[in-house]
């Protein structure tokens, strides 16, 4: 459909929707920590609110006022316009019934256009109470966000168990939500030093009104659990490699370039590989220096979730399988008998290196 025809088929948004400006980003605090995915929706936002002529924000509640000022100021360093924070004793440790209280109040009040949310367990938790509470749309998982002159987000996420990807729009209700999965968005600048306005709120509850409590926080202390997200080389393996004992392949490699492994989501179907380790749009989103896919065929479920990656490299028997489309550099082989001699070529490499270092 051309401009033309699609300006012609959209309804005139409705005038009061003129009473909602800027782009917000919720941002996430683990123990008074700021989650790297907010930054990356800071950028994002960036470029949208740019677009529209209007101011990025950040939203930031917490217990401690210091936790709470210090990620203002991050917010500011890496792009934002202003900061809204409330401060309160409840909000100490994430629970939905003061969050979403303290996020609708100033939605409702201040009247943001576009709202954006991590979609991490917290995240997605906040964000689905939050449109709930609004009345308004979310769109979950989005890898792709852009906006259009009138002001309607096109949020784009994968669909028919990561098949298609499809384009939805809130025509009809403010704010637009949007969750993003962590390193689907490039890191955005730090610019330090850069400040803004803060403009604070009160929460208005106490610990009474609230139901759940907090007893303790336990740590999971699994050093065997994967850490994906953020590793700089992932080494991944799909059913190309014929067998689980053959995934040892992978594993091997990986320990040998200090990376880490995951693998496609039929592998955890089979059981091969945690949960943890899957990689796509269904389990892990990754953006490593370095990926090297081995006997995986690259379906857009899978495509998503490695694309942002600086460097693919392909491994496959199939000349025609879809992840050639992407990757950086293609190799048409075995992975079983590819494997083992890429292993070794890096083995002798890094020997060398270290000698001569």
């Amino acid at each position: 459909m051309s401009e033309s025809s699609r300006a012609s088929t959209r309804k005139e948004l409705p005038e009061h929707f003129k009473a909602y400006k800027h782009v917000w980003v919720a941002i996430e605090l683990e123990h008074g920590i700021v989650h790297p995915v907010s930054f990356e929706l800071l950028g994002e936002g960036r470029k949208l609110a740019d677009k529209r002529g209007a101011e990025l924000a950040g939203v930031v509640l917490g217990g401690d006022a210091a936790s709470v000022a210090e990620a203002a100021q991050s917010c500011f360093e890496y792009g934002a316009d202003l900061v809204y924070t409330i401060i309160d004793p409840v909000l100490t440790h994430y629970r939905n019934e003061p969050y979403t209280k303290g996020l609708t109040d100033l939605v409702n009040t201040h009247k943001p256009e576009i709202l954006l949310l991590g979609a991490t367990n917290l995240g997605r938790d906040l964000a689905g109470s939050v449109a709930t509470t609004l009345k308004t749309g979310l769109t979950a998982d989005c890898t792709e966000l852009a906006i259009d002159e009138e002001g309607s987000l096109a949020a784009t996420r994968p669909t028919f168990g990561g098949s298609l990807l499809c384009t939805i729009m809130t025509l009809n209700f403010r704010p637009q939500m949007a969750t993003v999965r962590p390193r689907v968005l490039v890191m955005p600048p730090h610019q330090e030093g850069r400040s803004g306005r803060i403009i604070a709120r009160e929460l208005g509850m106490s610990e009474d009104d609230i139901i759940t409590k907090v007893i303790t926080f336990i740590a999971d202390r699994d050093s065997n659990k994967a850490q994906l997200t953020y590793a700089d080389i992932v080494v991944a393996g799909g059913l190309g490699l014929r067998s689980v004992d053959n995934f040892q392949l992978v594993k091997t490699l990986a320990e040998v370039l200090g990376a880490e492994y995951g693998g496609s989501r039929p592998l955890v179907q089979k059981g091969w590989i945690t949960t943890d380790r899957q990689i796509g749009q269904t389990g892990k989103t990754i953006r490593p220096k370095l990926y090297i896919a081995a006997g995986i065929s690259g379906a857009i479920q899978h495509r998503v979730g490695v694309e942002g990656a600086d460097m693919i490299i392909a491994i496959n028997t199939d000349p025609k399988a879809q992840i050639f489309e992407f990757a950086h550099l293609g190799i048409v082989a075995d992975a079983v008998e590819f494997l083992p001699k890429l292993t070794e070529a890096f083995r002798s490499y890094l020997s060398v290196n270290r000698l001569a270092g």
